[in-house]
């Protein structure tokens, strides 16, 4: 792992693997790099890997402001800085799909294929709700909205799997900086967050995975992001809002053979 500066921040990266194309692995909300952690040596078997922490998380540049606009031109940035010009598929969960579509979007040229489960592409929270949940990271830290955003995003079923990879990604989660974790929080719960637009745009072939116990954003509102999107494939499985972390094979088992799919000239 190493640090390189684009768009005026620096930004931790990995990048590695033997394939001939390129994945960029997207985290959600309060990830890193190590998101991707369990999922990475399958995705290394067929692609190059690059995985980053987005500014404000893990060991990237800390902010306060957080947009749609700087994140997606974080992430063109740091691929123009890495010299890597073609086309890469985009893969994310949560966030981290968002983020895929609105760089999707805004730069199709830039990307090939993109698997996006559970993508959070507008605002669908309780404006008094996000504002007290904004409040209490604010007055108390990460910790103090732990049990509800858990609860929600990664619930007991989800736990009971491996309870070992969720105690460690809980620990992980509580150590953001909650000014970060505040300020991702403003953008996507303001009623003005939609991502109708860079969704009617995109070109690229995209898997959208709807994720049956994830009680933030419910099959029924991601089947809702596929509609919008020209010729998408939609998709549920069986896991939580987290979805590359909390079942990382089966994320792999439905992404590796979507994203590898072009080779043969297939959608």
């Amino acid at each position: 792992m190493d640090w390189i500066e684009a768009n005026g921040a620096s930004l931790r990266y990995d990048l590695g693997g033997g394939g001939r194309e390129t994945v960029v692995a997207i985290h959600e909300v309060g990830g890193c790099i190590e998101s991707w952690d369990d999922a990475l040596a399958a995705l290394q078997r067929q692609f190059r890997v690059l995985r980053y922490d987005q500014r404000g998380f893990g060991m990237s540049e800390k902010t306060r402001v957080i947009t749609m606009d700087g994140i997606v031109a974080d992430l063109v940035a740091l691929l123009d800085a890495l010299r890597i010009t073609g086309p890469v598929h985009l893969i994310g969960c949560a966030m981290g799909a968002a983020i895929a579509l609105a760089c999707a979007g805004r730069h199709p040229a830039r990307v090939g294929r993109i698997v996006a489960a559970s993508p959070a592409t507008w605002a669908n929270a309780n404006p008094a709700a996000a504002r007290k949940r904004i409040d209490e990271i604010e007055r108390g830290g990460v910790r103090a909205v732990e049990p509800g955003s858990l609860a929600a995003s990664y619930p007991e079923v989800m736990r009971a799997l491996d309870r070992s990879r969720f105690d460690r990604f809980r620990r992980r989660w509580l150590a953001n900086d909650p000014e970060a974790m505040a300020a991702i929080l403003r953008m996507s719960t303001n009623p003005a967050f939609d991502l109708s637009a860079d969704l009617a745009r995109i070109t690229a072939p995209t898997l959208v995975i709807g994720c049956t116990h994830d009680g933030i954003r419910t099959p029924a509102m991601v089947t809702k992001v596929g509609s919008q999107i020209p010729g998408a494939k939609y998709i549920e499985a069986s896991s939580g809002h987290f979805m590359a972390v909390e079942t990382p094979e089966l994320f792999v088992e439905l992404a590796a053979p979507f994203l590898t799919a072009g080779a043969t000239g297939a959608r």
